[in-house]
């Protein structure tokens, strides 16, 4: 009885929560991609296959496949593999700096991998560069549709109401909250 309680008070309180944040204005500036941006995001998180282990691509979602940036590069997958790996180890930053990097720093290192990506494979930095930035801007437009269909999903099945899932859709816009995965049970 007590739990039931406690869950109804914290649906209650999650949902005025929520109905508060989609009312409330956003003054601030929605962070844009840049052509200079690429998936790169740490030492151990620069583009790669979707298989999960060490080629799985950055903490945020950089997930696309090394079929698909082998394809856009002109190399092959294998020869793309073994690149990354070396990529990463030229660009890993040194033991004990594992904070997170400012903006600044991000599109340094991010930089710094396209470059290193770039004289793996033999190609021309450019080149590498704008095609990790392609990916990027596609996995960004998937990640967006996904969590659109997740909400529309959670609406439909009666667990959020619309006002609710608006709210959250204003809040992974602004970035203050991040939805990984897809729906539970």
């Amino acid at each position: 009885m007590i739990i039931g309680i406690s869950a109804a008070a914290m649906a209650a309180g999650i949902g005025v929560g929520a109905t508060s944040l989609a009312n409330a204005e956003t003054t601030s500036p929605t962070p844009s991609a840049t052509a200079s941006q690429a998936p790169e995001k740490g030492a151990d998180d620069q583009a790669g296959d979707k298989g999960g282990g060490p080629e799985r691509g950055g903490h945020r979602g950089a997930g696309f496949d090394t079929a698909t940036l082998a394809s856009k590069l002109g190399v092959e997958e294998t020869a793309l593999k073994d690149a990354l790996k070396a990529a990463r180890e030229a660009t890993r930053p040194e033991e004990g700096t594992r904070t997170a990097p400012t903006e600044a720093e991000r599109i340094a290192r991010e930089a710094a991998f396209a470059k290193a990506l770039a004289e793996q494979l033999t190609l021309d930095e450019q080149k590498v560069t704008d095609a990790l930035a392609e990916l990027r801007t596609a996995e960004e437009a998937q990640r967006t549709a996904d969590q659109k269909e997740t909400l529309a999903k959670a609406v439909t099945d009666g667990k959020l109401t619309s006002s609710e899932a608006d709210a959250v859709q204003k809040a992974l816009d602004a970035g203050i909250v991040s939805m990984r995965g897809g729906p539970r049970g």
